[in-house]
């Protein structure tokens, strides 16, 4: 009878192990597609941003070298990115959006034509996109941190390698929503 109960203990420890790795093992995917899905707004919005460019170019030769080294340090952001590769891309997007803008202040033709302004606002609205893939992205990371961290999951999680993962935090430039358009 005792041997039972060994085996039944056994036997439910086994199944919770197999069950609370699985379930990290989901948690860490979901961190990984969440990752991808902002790697891909963040494509998009570098796309937007070199339809900017390219109808910004016509404005003067200078610019035109400006915004052509612009779209040459470009970077494409992996799949398998960190938060701190896709920060450091938000930094060059920012720069690059900050000559721009500087730009379109100078000419203010170019800042009235539609080309101008229906690109600004797909930049605009791929900006939105970066910042919603974040938010899912932390709380996605947000579940997983709590689980690996609660008890009996942290006896599980540490000997497999589930590691606390890092967030997104808004630097202080990213504290309010810039307006592109007027």
């Amino acid at each position: 009878m005792i041997w039972l109960i060994v085996i039944a203990i056994i036997a439910i420890l086994l199944i919770w192990g197999i069950v609370t790795y699985n379930k990290f093992i989901r948690f860490r995917e979901n961190i990984n597609n969440a990752m991808s899905q902002i790697s891909a707004q963040i494509e998009s919005r570098w796309d937007a941003l070199t339809n900017l460019i390219t109808a910004t170019k016509n404005y003067q030769t200078y610019e035109s070298k400006t915004l052509t080294k612009i779209i040459e340090d470009r970077s494409s952001v992996p799949q398998d990115a960190s938060v701190k590769d896709i920060d450091q891309d938000d930094q060059r997007f920012s720069n690059a959006l900050g000559v721009i803008s500087a730009l379109a202040e100078q000419y203010p033709d170019l800042k009235a034509s539609n080309v101008y302004l229906q690109t600004m606002s797909s930049v605009d609205k791929y900006e939105n996109q970066v910042r919603e893939s974040r938010m899912i992205y932390n709380d996605t990371v947000t579940r997983f941190n709590r689980a690996i961290k609660t008890f009996p999951n942290s006896l599980l999680a540490s000997p497999f390698g589930f590691t606390e993962q890092n967030y997104f935090k808004n630097t202080e430039s990213k504290q309010e929503m810039p307006q592109w358009s007027e």
